[in-house]
Order: C-alpha cells, then structure tokens, then sequence
C-alpha cells in the first residue's frame, strides 16, 4: 500500500516558515541576554534591573545560587503573563524564558565566571547595555519577553501609554536601588546609570526593527509598478487618479509601504519601468495592518 502524499497548502507552508524564523529570532535575543547576565552582570555584581538584577541581590544576601532564584521567580511571573497577555505571547514567553534559564545553566556549567573579566566596570557596562538591548528589542519585535519584570513591562505597555523602554524603567529602577545597599554605592550609581541607558537604548532598537519605508509614487504607468508591488513584493497598493498642475496631463499615484529591505528593491524597479516617475519615500515606525504591526 502506498503512502498517501500529504499536500499542504502554500498559505500553511508560508505561515509555519515564518513561526520558525520568528522563534529563531527570539532564541538568539535569549541567548544575548543570557551571556551578558553570566559574563557581565553577575560577576560585577550590577543590578540593572530585571529578575536576575533581584538574583543578584538576593544570591548576595542568602547565599543561593542566582540562576536557581532568577528561574523560581520568572514562573511566578509566568503566571502573571498567561493572565494579562495573553495565550500567544503567554506561549512565546513561556519558551523564552525556559530558553534563557537553560542557557544561563549551561553557560553556569561551560564557563563558568566569578570575577569581573576586566577592571573597568563602566566598559562591562556598556556591554551590559549593548547586548541587552539588542536581546530585549529582538524579543519585543515579536511580541514575546524574556521573562522577569519584562512581563510587567510589556502588561504596562498594554494597558498604559507607556512605551516598552519607558515602562521597564519604571520597573527596573527600583530593583537597581537594591544595589546601594547589597553592593556599594560605586555599583549602585552604575546600576542606576545603566537602567536609564538601557531603558532609552532598548525603544530605539525596537523603534529600528518596526521601520519601514512608505512610498507616494507619480507615475505614467501604474500598472506595470502595481503588478510588481503585489505579486514580487507581496503587498498592498492604493491607486489615485491626479493631475499634474503645470503640465495638466493625466497622472497616477500609487501608495504602498514595504520593509526597509524591500525598499532599494521598489526604488530601483520603479526607476526602471518609468524613468520619470516621482517617487517620496518616508521612513515610519508606525504602520499597523495586515503584514505589519497589530495594536
């Protein structure tokens, strides 16, 4: 008997692509994360914040392991996650935050670091800075957290104004108060110091990720540029009928918004099918709709 062939559809084909990219994508954002907790974070003792900032602390008051208390804490606030957020970034979250608690014990086991790697804590910093940012805004982009006061963060984001940088500063900052007083006043100051950098740094990342180009095109032959636009690029137009105001000859003007690496792409093609095309191209952020952003 032979084997039936199963078919799937484009559509699912497409759709389970695109979960794996999106899951890959936040496993490497764990992964920043967890090395600069192990490398920089803990051995310098920073408390910027976050679960493992309460770890550090707490390890250094108790005396238990701050990987053990970092993962006994993000499933409470797992919890908290599945309840306000929601089922899918409850689900993202979930794995994220097992992800990371399982690269911070292997690394614990591989590399294992209990001094500063340099004598500079301001340049370890930086490096704090830069791979949480980069790790956080990976994560975010996707609408997923790492865990910890991350969760907080993102049920602020949801139900206040504030944006995802300004609302872990709320949070975090309290946290990296601890430091003054578990620590030293040196690592309380850059404690705090970090927390606001980051904070700022992470909106711009996460800002960078969501840009998009959006495109007014005037043009003598919309049809040819449309066709390119919904079949090779996959996206949407809007067409409106003009009039050029000097010449009074009839134009056409197409609308669409593509990624930042679709847009040299659409800008070489409509040059090349209407050589006197005029063509705005605007740099947004803020695009919500099918094939982007969701509120």
């Amino acid at each position: 008997m032979k084997n039936k062939q199963i078919d799937i559809p484009p559509e699912e084909k497409k759709r389970a692509g695109t979960i794996i990219k999106e899951y890959l994508i936040i496993t490497l954002g764990a992964l920043l994360i967890a090395l600069e907790v192990h490398v920089f974070e803990i051995p310098n003792g920073f408390t910027i914040g976050g679960v493992s900032g309460i770890g550090i602390a707490l390890g250094k008051l108790i005396g238990f392991g701050t990987t053990n208390i970092i993962s006994l804490l993000n499933i409470l606030l797992l919890i908290l996650g599945f309840v306000f957020l929601g089922r899918s970034c409850g689900i993202r979250t979930v794995y994220c935050s097992l992800i990371y608690s399982g690269f911070l014990k292997l690394l614990d086991l591989v590399m294992p670091i209990k001094q500063p790697l340099t004598d500079e804590p301001l340049l370890e910093l930086c490096c704090v800075i830069l791979l949480t940012a980069i790790g956080s805004g990976l994560i975010f982009h996707y609408e997923a957290t790492s865990g910890g006061t991350d969760i907080i963060a993102m049920i602020l984001k949801k139900y206040t104004p504030l944006d995802v940088g300004k609302a872990l500063l709320c949070v975090d900052f309290v946290v990296s108060i601890s430091a003054f007083f578990v620590f030293s006043i040196k690592i309380g100051l850059i404690s705090v110091v970090g927390v606001f950098v980051r904070g700022f740094l992470i909106d711009a990342v996460v800002e960078n990720f969501n840009s998009c180009k959006y495109f007014t095109i005037i043009t003598d032959k919309p049809e040819e540029i449309k066709k390119y636009v919904l079949e090779d690029l996959s996206r949407g137009a809007t067409l409106i009928r003009a009039e050029g105001a000097y010449t009074g000859s009839e134009k056409t003007v197409v609308y669409t918004v593509c990624r930042r690496f679709e847009a040299r792409r659409l800008q070489q093609t409509v040059h090349r099918i209407d050589p006197s095309a005029f063509t705005i191209i605007t740099t947004s952020s803020e695009i919500i709709g099918s094939g982007f952003r969701h509120i």
